[in-house]
């Protein structure tokens, strides 16, 4: 059983760790320029142009990825009860973002060098 076990949770580990190669870094940087993210966040993501705008660089992928998905939630006008941000700004801009984009963008900003944790 406990084979059985460590079997799957390293199938488990190998699938994720799949999923997190196939975003495309490129393509991220390039959505990151195309909505002119810098213009709030910096250029390197990490020099925001108001200290109230968050660092990007170097955050959590998966974190990155809900705060996107629920800035879209806010724009489309989701119950007060479903998990929103309501943003006029950060939710015009998600919503024009596919489910690939959001991949790409996410994985390229946790790639980049930044202070926000330690990194192994």
């Amino acid at each position: 059983m406990k084979r059985y076990l460590l079997a799957c949770a390293g199938a488990a580990l190998l699938a994720s760790s799949g999923l997190v190669q196939a975003a495309d870094l490129e393509a991220g940087k390039a959505v990151f320029q195309k909505f002119n993210c810098a213009s709030c966040h910096g250029a390197d993501a990490k020099t925001s142009v108001d200290p109230a705008y968050p660092v990007l660089a170097g955050q959590h992928d998966d974190y990155l990825r809900h705060a996107l998905k629920a800035y879209q939630r806010g724009q489309s006008g989701a119950p007060a009860a479903a998990n929103i941000r309501k943003n006029p700004v950060m939710g015009a801009f998600a919503v024009q973002l596919s489910p690939d984009d959001i991949d790409n963008v996410t994985a390229w900003l946790a790639s980049l060098p930044s202070d926000l944790g330690v990194r192994k």
